[in-house]
């Protein structure tokens, strides 16, 4: 192998980055202190602390970040914290209003006063059924209205009294009978019946007529005055049933106004509710014959139901200000709503029927949000803008607005809004907020961003070993060994895809540690171990493998065309990573190119037949601005090409294919054959550098299993990008056989460096007269490329 060649290989020792045992500084866990707060995020935890602590409008708070890094968590704890030290807010009770049922009124209450305050009234409203029976059958409330019946029985009588008289003046009687008056004619002081009556002559009968229609005109004259007569017993009754109704109260009312009347609103409803229920004692509980008290079982309820004040936001006095997580951010879970009874095939409500929603309770404090879910649900983002701009919170329906239901509502009093709103969501749903929303900016000024890495450091280290100490105390798991602490240390940097970063995705190392713990109680050891901790990877790609294990057991029987060994023009073996759920696994796939005469330029097949995505698409097309500036600055670039990425049947993206495919692009030009024993992955631009790209240990240790399987000759290995070197983390079954010489793993920097360890020829560089070496690559790439050339001018 040429010095060159050997120049490109990585030393075993750049395949990972082991975490030396001995510069933990302890033997396990519990010689470790725990640790509070989250692991690194500095500049996240100082956002957080200003957006918290300023109190300005429009300062809320944007959490950005992947779930799973601990934002969540760590954002609960010190709002937590942060309102411990703030005091409760005010309670609110809606109430009835009086003046119009639809539009109910609201209590702002000193905080610990609202369930006290619902107390004192429900119990006002037993007092209420207990007294008023007794108010109305006192002696004096029975002699005041005696004398009120007299005084109309008086006057009612007087004027009978006449008619009476001028009746036996005419000989003629008056009779009452169930209220009403009647005349008939006498004779000798009796009354006659019909019969007597009959046998009268006609001249006596048709003078009792006259006689009984100017009696009847009398009475009427009489009774004319009878509907004022009537009009002023009745005030008079009532302005007596008032008086006993205000006298009952005023004892019941009075401690009700010492302990609530100098609150806001409390003396004026007082005020409004005992007018009120002059009217209510009198339609509703008691009769038209008099003030018989109805014995109905909801006369509670009743009474419940227009006084009781509803209380929605209650706190205790030795309460702080609330942090609340809303998990479904609905209109109504948000808003509140107001609820509805059925009676009679009708839907009534009343402010007894209006619950509070998330906003209520998180009023004077914190409320969290997930942005995902928040925007998922109709109405909702534009309702919650509106309430934050106007610091109102207005209860209403949507739907109702819209039309779509046409049930009378309530419109109850708004509530002024002061809460601070903390959103929780990805970094892409900031961005288009950022773009799409005007007021998202001028509402949420404040951007805590979570780091989806930290930097891997001995402090950093240090701070990691104390958070697992940690979690292991609060879950109950016993301690762990420092191997088992330099293990996670060498796992977080894999998942982070570099070997100076640790991983920000606490979470799934917490999952680790949770399953590392499980094998441990199985095994009955008193420690987790490194051995533990490996077990427990191994036990998880045992469980997410089935589609990774299907695919390389089609490559073993022969139904996916992948070499390992040998050569072959116009194929090379290219390197794929798939992500199935929360599972990435790596795969070869073979690349074919076919070059002949023409002016299509290179045809990507998969753009062709719309497999090849956007990115992909570009990879390919840098391959012409490569070969333009590489080998056509004397005549015109004129070929026809074709590039596949073979028993593919799904979407490609992505540019890592390009190096791989300018490699196998030239082999078809030069018919130059490629070893089979390698793979390769790497990003190109027009110059020939080779790029970064992701998923490389996926990518490698993918083909490893293959050449694996099919048993390893010490010929096969990976070819990735130079930058791509500080991401290896390799399993321990690569870095085994790479110290075996089994197999190897090349970075490049330059397409030519690719080129030679896959054909073993030499590129050749441009010497002073402006030409490559003979029987060098790219003299062959130039001399085919100028014979293509000529062909096109022939046929033109």
């Amino acid at each position: 192998m040429s010095t060159a060649v050997n120049k490109t290989r990585v030393p075993v020792t750049q395949l990972t980055a082991r975490q030396p045992v001995k510069e933990l500084g302890f033997k396990s866990t519990d010689e470790l202190e725990a640790f509070a707060g989250i692991l690194g995020q500095e500049r996240a935890v100082t956002a957080l602390r200003f957006g918290v602590s300023m109190q300005r409008a429009g300062y809320n708070i944007y959490v950005m970040g992947d779930s799973g890094t601990g934002r969540t968590s760590y954002v609960r704890h010190y709002l937590q914290g942060e309102a411990e030290g703030m005091a409760a807010p005010e309670d609110w009770a809606y109430v009835n209003n009086f003046d119009n049922a639809r539009e109910p009124l609201v209590l702002r209450l000193p905080v610990g006063t609202g369930t006290e305050l619902q107390k004192d009234f429900t119990h006002l409203v037993d007092e209420l059924m207990d007294t008023f029976p007794a108010a109305f059958e006192s002696p004096s409330y029975q002699q005041k209205k005696s004398l009120i019946e007299r005084k109309f029985n008086k006057s009612y009588d007087k004027a009978i009294e006449v008619v009476e008289q001028e009746g036996i003046r005419r000989n003629i009687c008056l009779f009452r009978e169930q209220g009403s008056l009647t005349f008939a004619p006498m004779h000798e002081g009796k009354p006659m019946d019909e019969t007597e009556f009959a046998q009268l002559p006609d001249r006596k009968r048709n003078k009792f007529n006259k006689d009984i229609a100017a009696l009847e005109t009398l009475l009427n004259e009489e009774l004319s005055e009878l509907p004022q007569w009537k009009r002023e017993s009745s005030e008079e009754l009532r302005l007596l049933n008032y008086q006993a109704i205000d006298k009952a109260l005023e004892p019941l009312l009075k401690p009700v106004q010492k302990s609530y009347g100098r609150y806001a609103g409390v003396s004026e409803y007082l005020e409004a509710m005992k007018t009120d229920l002059h009217k209510t004692v009198v339609e509703h509980l008691a009769d038209e014959r008099g003030i018989e008290f109805k014995e109905d079982a909801g006369k509670r309820n009743l009474l419940r139901d227009m006084y009781v004040p509803n209380v929605v936001v209650a706190h205790k006095n030795d309460d702080h200000a609330p942090v609340i997580f809303e998990t479904h951010p609905s209109y109504r879970n948000l808003f509140g709503r107001i609820e509805y009874t059925t009676e009679m095939g009708a839907l009534l409500t009343s402010y007894r029927q209006i619950c509070p929603g998330s906003l209520h309770q998180a009023n004077g404090g914190y409320l969290v949000l997930e942005a995902a879910k928040l925007l998922e649900e109709p109405f909702v983002w534009e309702a919650l803008k509106r309430a934050m701009k106007e610091k109102q919170l207005k209860i209403e329906s949507p739907a109702s607005e819209m039309g779509l239901v046409n049930t009378i509502t309530l419109n109850p009093e708004n509530i002024p809004l002061d809460v601070k709103i903390v959103l929780l969501g990805s970094r892409q749903i900031y961005y288009l907020l950022q773009e799409l929303d005007a007021d998202f900016h001028e509402m949420f000024r404040v951007l805590v961003d979570f780091d989806g890495h930290l930097e891997r450091t001995p402090e950093t280290i240090s701070a990691f070993a104390r958070l697992l100490h940690t979690r292991a105390s609060d879950e109950g798991y016993p301690a762990l060994t420092a191997q088992a602490v330099a293990r996670m240390v060498e796992q977080s940097s894999r998942m982070a895809e570099h070997k100076s970063h640790l991983s920000a995705h606490i979470g799934d190392l917490f999952d680790l540690l949770a399953e590392a713990d499980f094998i441990r109680r199985d095994s009955r050891s008193r420690k987790i171990t490194h051995n533990h901790v490996d077990k427990a990877l191994e036990a998880k790609a045992e469980r997410t493998n089935r589609v990774s294990k299907e695919i390389l057991k089609e490559m073993l029987e022969g139904s996916v065309l992948i070499d390992t060994e040998g050569e072959a023009v116009g194929k090379i073996n290219g390197l794929t990573v798939l992500s199935i759920g929360d599972t990435s696994f790596g795969s070869p796939a073979r690349i074919t190119a076919a070059v002949y005469p023409g002016s299509q330029g290179i045809v990507d097949i998969e753009r062709e037949v719309q497999l090849g995505q956007a990115i992909h698409s570009k990879g390919v097309m840098i391959l012409t601005g490569y070969l333009g500036a590489k080998y056509a600055q004397k005549f015109p670039l004129a070929i026809s090409a074709s590039l596949a990425m073979e028993q593919s049947y799904g979407y490609i993206d992505g540019d890592s294919a390009s190096l791989a495919e300018l490699c196998c692009l030239l082999s078809s030009l030069t018919d130059v054959p490629i070893k089979q024993s390698w793979a390769v992955t790497g990003s190109m631009n027009q110059h020939g550098e080779v790029q970064a790209i992701g998923g490389v240990n996926e990518k490698i240790e993918g083909f490893f299993d293959l050449c694996e399987a099919r048993g390893l000759t010490g010929n096969q290995g990976a070819i990735i990008p130079q930058a791509n070197v500080r991401n290896l983390m390799l399993s321990e079954r690569v870095l085994t056989a790479v110290k075996k010489g089994e197999f190897a793993v090349h970075a490049v920097s330059h397409v030519e460096e690719a080129l030679e360890i896959l054909t073993g020829m030499k590129p050749g560089a441009l010497n002073s007269r402006g030409k490559y070496p003979k029987n060098s690559l790219n003299e062959r790439v130039l001399k085919r490329l100028m014979e293509i050339a000529e062909l096109s001018k022939e046929n033109n």
